[in-house]
């Protein structure tokens, strides 16, 4: 668990980068809303490859968790949980390939993490989770001009999307 800055939480479109070696990574992630509901949806976590070899929670402060605009009730999905299915598409150019596909069977249960925050007393409104991911396809170039993350529930053929497009910033002045 890599506490990160609550700023990095995003509904965006867009994500600036420094250089070309940032990548996202599918994850699901547990928002708690302003009455206490825990709602389910996708992310990203867009993270710093480059930084990531001199420190992993350093890497994971240099770049935003994107969310996506919808959410499930987490009680709504519990009883099938394993059964959802989370996917990632990285675009270069024109070309969208797959990178990630698994289902919520793979990671830690959303039920572990709603412990672990209570435990921690931040079970609280406004906490984000970010689940951690499940494995990359090998082949796949991950430094990306966009990324897009589906969470879809087979039982009732609803998904979840985000997606993004990765901007490089400018060279620095001076």
């Amino acid at each position: 668990l890599y506490p990160v800055a609550p700023y990095l939480a995003q509904q965006t479109d867009r994500v600036e980068v420094q250089h070309g070696r940032t990548s996202g990574e599918a994850e699901w992630a547990l928002v708690v809303a302003d009455d206490g509901e825990v709602l389910l949806t996708a992310a990203c976590d867009h993270t710093d490859r480059d930084l990531e070899v001199h420190g992993v929670a350093w890497s994971k402060n240099a770049g935003p968790d994107v969310l996506a605009r919808r959410a499930w009730r987490l009680a709504d999905v519990a009883p099938r949980l394993d059964d959802l299915t989370l996917r990632a598409w990285v675009t270069h150019g024109d070309k969208e390939t797959e990178i990630q596909h698994g289902t919520l069977a793979e990671l830690l249960t959303p039920a572990y993490w709603v412990d672990v925050l209570r435990t921690r007393d931040a079970l609280t409104p406004g906490t984000v989770l970010i689940s951690g991911t499940i494995p990359m396809a090998h082949g796949v170039d991950q430094f990306a001009d966009a990324w897009r993350v589906e969470l879809s529930d087979p039982a009732t053929g609803d998904t979840i999307r985000l997606a993004y497009g990765v901007h490089r910033m400018l060279e620095p002045i001076g």
